[in-house]
């Protein structure tokens, strides 16, 4: 991996839109420390520039055809030439903004390299880019594309995760609302009550929307341990996607999300149609798939949790072992 002052920072709040490629003045980034002559540093903040001139914009509507394209998409991701353009400056992770290019077409992507992974003491096993492969592979399975294209190859940092870029719609509506804690709108669903200061407190909510249904029965399958508000892309064209996919597939429930407004409800009929329809790809060629990226265990663990949900008939509840909702939520 690159030392951190080599690459542009580029803020990464994919949820608001808000990120930096559109922002140059906050792309170059100098190191600061103690004993660093003036020609290094002058050195290092050319290569920022020259950098920072290359840095390409995401388009929304853009980015949404190409996810919405998977062949094409998947193609390109794994057969492009990949081209860093700056760091992420608010992953926990190294999360590289880059583009890629292929018959001279080019699109924004985000590249997570192995080499750049943190060691989690509750997913010890794999990597967390082996774990975002598998989410889009089972999500992809489901029929539902939740998850924008998503591929494994080498890049200029060694091998990692590479997935479209999504840009928000910027004019899509909110997914995330606080409300009179008395109770929700009209077509929210309640979330958790959260202190907003001063004594006071409001209702946490999300819209009652078939989207946000499908992926809240999506991260139960791959018992997904970050659903946070940021994680979820409303696309130009009226899909929403779910990113951000390191902490799934443990074998011990972890389930945290903020799509807990189904909690208990019944599944929907094209829920439990999908649900089936996994349960017997898992034991095929969808399990094959996944096998390079999860433990034995961990795919055992997956089969038997898209059985329970199938036996209940049922959204999840939150747990009381262990923290439903992730923090940050937002």
């Amino acid at each position: 991996m690159p030392a951190r002052e080599r690459l542009p920072a580029l803020n990464a709040d994919r949820s608001t839109g808000e990120r930096s490629t559109s922002d140059r003045s906050a792309a170059a980034r100098q190191d600061g420390a103690a004993g660093q002559d003036g020609a290094g540093q002058q050195g290092r903040a050319e290569q920022d520039t020259a950098a920072e001139q290359d840095i390409p914009e995401a388009a929304p509507a853009a980015g949404a055809a190409l996810a919405a394209d998977v062949p094409a998409a998947l193609r390109l991701l794994r057969e492009g030439e990949l081209t860093v353009h700056g760091q992420l400056t608010d992953a926990s992770n190294a999360a590289l903004y880059c583009s890629v290019t292929l018959d001279g077409v080019s699109a924004p992507c985000v590249y997570k390299p192995v080499a750049g992974e943190r060691p989690l003491w509750d997913f010890p096993d794999g990597t967390l880019a082996g774990r975002e492969v598998a989410a889009y592979e089972v999500g992809a399975a489901t029929g539902w594309a939740p998850i924008p294209p998503t591929v494994l190859r080498e890049g200029p940092y060694g091998s990692g995760m590479v997935q479209v870029w999504v840009e928000p719609d910027p004019k899509a509506a909110p997914l995330l609302a606080l409300q009179d804690p008395a109770g929700p709108e009209q077509g929210w669903l309640p979330i958790v009550r959260a202190d907003v200061g001063a004594g006071r407190t409001a209702l946490l909510v999300h819209p009652d929307d078939r989207r946000l249904r499908r992926l809240a029965v999506v991260d139960a399958v791959l018992n997904n341990a970050d659903r946070k508000g940021g994680h979820l892309l409303p696309a130009a064209d009226g899909r929403i996607y779910g990113i951000d996919h390191g902490v799934t597939f443990a074998v011990p429930g972890k389930l945290r999300t903020l799509l807990w407004g189904w909690a208990e409800q019944p599944l929907t009929e094209e829920a439990g149609e999908m649900l089936r329809r996994l349960e017997s790809e898992l034991a095929g060629a969808l399990g094959e798939r996944l096998r390079p990226h999860l433990t034995a265990a961990e795919l055992t663990a997956t089969r038997e949790r898209v059985a329970g949900l199938l036996r209940s008939g049922r959204h999840p509840v939150p747990s009381q072992e262990w923290p439903s909702i992730p923090w940050p939520p937002v």
